[in-house]
């Protein structure tokens, strides 16, 4: 697999990580947060409808504790 981060919609991103294991604990205004059990800090998801940029995506991942490979088997 491509070791690139795809262009994605925060709405897809968002469903990806649902499917590991991630809950949208809540939202206020344009910024989703999410929480997993068990781990101890949030995701802040950015929802906008343009494309997630990839320096933001990457954080994202970072913070969630996923590889890009593992977030591209989510997609």
């Amino acid at each position: 697999m491509s070791n690139r981060l795809p262009a994605v919609k925060p709405r897809e991103a968002i469903r990806a990580l649902e499917k590991a294991g991630w809950r949208v604990h809540r939202q206020k205004g344009s910024h989703v947060s999410m929480h997993k059990e068990g781990v101890p800090n949030l995701v802040v998801m950015p929802v906008h409808t343009k494309d997630l940029p990839k320096g933001t995506l990457h954080g994202i991942l970072e913070d969630a504790g996923l590889t890009i490979e593992q977030f591209l088997k989510l997609l």
